[in-house]
């Protein structure tokens, strides 16, 4: 995903959150429903999150320097992170608070009228900024399903984006229910527990997306199709016997680092070899725009397994023809 949509993405929840955030504040005020002061922190919280991911990306976007010779790609995947764990710490931890409190104190809603347009309003505005979000991560998805997809995803923004509002669609029509049934069977308390359930979302949401953004923050490398594909294009060329092994690591969605260690035919002068190694970054870099550095090691398959650096795909590749079909 190209960091102008993912801005796209980010100011069109900014813009949402900010508006419906000063709404629920001010029928929560007016009401005293503790659902609806939960949702009034849930949308304050995601308002400031928008913010982290926009001062992710600008923080991404330097330019490599001395002192971070490979860039600032992982501020994104730094700042998603704390996005993830200002979810957990202040929006479910504070819901689940007012919702106890709630719960043990509980008293009448005032106005409920306020609370149902102010929800009614909250539900179409989310509902046009998870759209947005849907069709931002549908484009970056392509054919994969939509849990490969997640897992897979380099670019925490979309996804992190859409979880918010997915959570908040689904706290939205919580506290609704929680709103209408405390009023309905006069029990006061099923407000406070509407408050809990908002919480435990936010607290769902924020643990699966720390979890993702803490793979992507420790170093992911590319798919396995990607990886294959950059197998192929270096066993294709003239005079590599065998790729001994293929690294690659995202220091952000768009900037993918390659190292490789080749086995070159023995007999190949060593200009040749220089050839073949500008020919096979150019033939990567043609073919997966995202990869901005390539790094190759020529070296002996046997001297590799000497130097104890085998792995899986050094492996696989003592038979050169499963890499290069």
């Amino acid at each position: 995903m190209a960091a102008n949509a993912s801005r796209v993405v980010i100011f069109a929840a900014l813009a949402g959150n900010t508006a419906i955030a000063l709404t629920k504040f001010v029928a929560a005020g007016l009401t005293g429903s503790a659902a609806m002061l939960s949702e009034a922190i849930h949308s304050l919280v995601d308002t400031g999150n928008q913010l982290l991911l926009l001062y992710g990306l600008r923080r991404a976007s330097r330019p490599a320097s001395p002192d971070h010779p490979f860039g600032h790609g992982l501020q994104l995947y730094f700042w998603a992170f704390v996005v993830a764990v200002l979810i957990f710490g202040l929006g479910a931890a504070v819901s689940i608070m007012q919702g106890i409190d709630k719960i043990l104190n509980p008293h009448p809603i005032q106005d409920a009228w306020i609370n149902y347009a102010v929800l009614g309003l909250a539900i179409v505005f989310e509902g046009l900024v998870w759209i947005v979000a849907l069709r931002a991560f549908r484009a970056e998805k392509g054919t994969r399903g939509w849990v490969a997809a997640i897992r897979f995803s380099k670019d925490p923004t979309t996804f992190t984006v859409l979880f918010e509002d997915t959570a908040a669609l689904l706290g939205l029509f919580v506290a609704f229910a929680g709103i209408w049934l405390s009023r309905t069977l006069a029990m006061p308390v099923l407000d406070g527990l509407a408050s809990v359930l908002i919480g435990a979302i936010l607290a769902g949401t924020a643990l699966f997306l720390a979890y993702e953004c803490q793979s992507l923050l420790t170093g992911e490398g590319v798919d396995p199709e990607t990886r294959e594909a950059l197998m192929k294009i270096a066993a294709a060329e003239p005079g590599v016997d065998r790729v001994n092994e293929l690294l690659t690591m995202h220091f952000g969605p768009d900037d993918v680092l390659v190292a490789m260690s080749l086995d070159f035919t023995d007999s190949l002068p060593a200009s040749n070899v220089e050839v073949a190694v500008t020919s096979i970054e150019k033939s990567i870099k043609s073919a997966h725009p995202e990869v901005s550095r390539v790094f190759v090691e020529a070296q002996s398959f046997d001297a590799h397994l000497r130097s104890g650096q085998i792995g899986e795909h050094a492996e696989a590749s003592r038979n050169p023809a499963n890499v290069s079909q």
